[in-house]
Parts: C-alpha cells; structure tokens; sequence
C-alpha cells in the first residue's frame, strides 16, 4: 500500500494504516532530528512528538505535497521547537570527561579494523560531530536533509518552505562552514 493510501486511511481512523505510515518513516524521521539535534536521546523524543503532531494533524493534510515532505515538515518544527527550549537552558558536557566505571559496557566482536583504525574512526566521526553542532541550526538542517538522508533539493524547497535555489546557496555556505570547521581537525582528514 503507497504511503497515500495509508494516509487517506488513517484519516478516516484506521489506526493500522497509521502505525504502518510510522513504521514506514520512523528511521528517517529518528534520522533527521539526530541529524539536526545532535543528540541520540533528544532524536527519540523529537521523533515521537513528530508523531504524536502527525496523528493530530492527520485532517489538516491536504495533498498539496507528498507525505513525506509534509511529515519531514513537521519533524523539522519540532526540531526548531526542541532547539529554542534548548538555548533557554544550555548544558555544558565537558569533552574529556572520564569514563563511568559503574556503567557497563558493550563489547564488540568485530576483528576486521585493527584498535588504531578504529580509534582514529572515532575520532573522525567525533570530530564530525563537532564541526556539525557548531554549524547553525539552518545549516545542520540542510547537510543532514541533503546529505545525510538523500532528499532533492525539490524534496527539501518543500520541507522547508523555501525556493529551490535558497536550498542550494544554503547547501553550498552549510558545506564552506563545515569544512572550515573541520579543518580545526585536519590531521584526521
């Protein structure tokens, strides 16, 4: 069933046909708020209150775009919401904070990268990280729709309520102040 047909469905009250539309998107939706929030736990929360937006906005979906560009929408939103609660009351994480003995932690079987290649992986994806929570909000918003999830920039134009040309000088300034970002780091790179 075309995600149409479970949206027109659960308009009606089909609640079958709207867990299916969530399970359709949930990992997308999970993906772009982690993207935009740089915050695994915030990402989950930003995702079910998208959901939770979804189904009680069901009846204002009028069809003028595609379920995902008005879902993506509507993650966005609660995006911005999370984010400007979230400059009200800024936490500081210091970065070389020691490790919690009391917690347990995972071990991963996998042999094929030796401990340096996976050291220096995580010291790129850290690095990653970091150059993107320092991009402005526009910005991390527009990398992680383009880049992260593959939309068009037709795709994103409709998301964000904005031109198509807007999203391209956005992408390319996004991905000047990335790089310069992570050229703090360049022996990673």
């Amino acid at each position: 069933m075309d995600e149409m047909e479970l949206m027109r469905r659960s308009k009606k009250g089909d609640t079958e046909a709207f867990s299916q539309l969530v399970q359709l998107y949930q990992t997308k939706v999970v993906n772009i708020a982690y993207g935009m929030l740089s915050d695994r736990e915030d990402a989950y929360d930003a995702a079910q209150e998208a959901f939770l937006k979804i189904y009680r906005s069901l009846d204002t979906f009028r069809g003028n775009s595609s379920v995902s560009t008005w879902i993506y929408r509507i993650t966005a939103n609660v995006c911005t919401d999370m984010l400007r609660k979230r400059q009200r009351s800024v936490q500081i994480i210091p970065i070389d904070e020691e490790p919690d003995e009391d917690k347990p932690r995972m071990e991963l079987r996998d042999e094929s990268p030796t401990p340096e290649e996976h050291a220096e992986l995580s010291e790129r994806q850290a690095a990653l990280r970091q150059a993107l929570s320092e991009l402005g909000y526009e910005y991390r918003q527009i990398i992680t729709l383009y880049d992260m999830e593959g939309l068009s920039y037709e795709e994103i134009a409709a998301a964000l309520g904005c031109p198509t040309g807007t999203v391209k000088s956005r992408l390319s300034r996004a991905r000047a102040a990335l790089k310069k970002n992570l050229l703090k780091n360049r022996e990673l790179f």
